[in-house]
């Protein structure tokens, strides 16, 4: 389990250096799943045992990760109430795009998981 934490963490921190090398304005953390993804895709393997471990512990306490960003929202509507309407058309809007995504996700795994199957027999 310690190795696969250490894994997460060093992708991690290679997104939070290619975010300060580059400047881009998305989130060293989703830089990071995202490398993190394409690397095990191109590897054409199983997730490994030790990765996939330590991904189910992080997502099973995910909530705690997500209860301080939530709490600053709340002081942030509350300090500003004028960017409430932006606020709740943000979460709409990005609620949407995630379930789309994932459903087209979900779809191709779906897919390429059935084909693996077929060629397995």
């Amino acid at each position: 389990m310690l190795k696969g934490i250490f894994v997460l963490l060093m992708f991690q921190g290679i997104g939070e250096y290619t975010t300060y090398l580059t400047k881009m304005p998305i989130p060293s953390s989703v830089i990071g799943m995202l490398l993190l993804f394409l690397t095990l895709l191109m590897r054409n393997n199983p997730i490994p045992s030790y990765i996939e471990s330590s991904s189910n512990l992080v997502i099973r306490f995910l909530y705690l990760f997500l209860i301080p960003s939530c709490v600053g929202c709340l002081f942030l509507i509350r300090e500003n109430f004028s960017i409430w309407l932006y606020l709740l058309t943000t979460i709409f809007i990005t609620t949407l795009l995630t379930i789309f995504f994932g459903s087209l996700l979900m779809k191709y795994f779906v897919v390429r998981h059935e084909k693996k199957i077929r060629k397995n027999i």
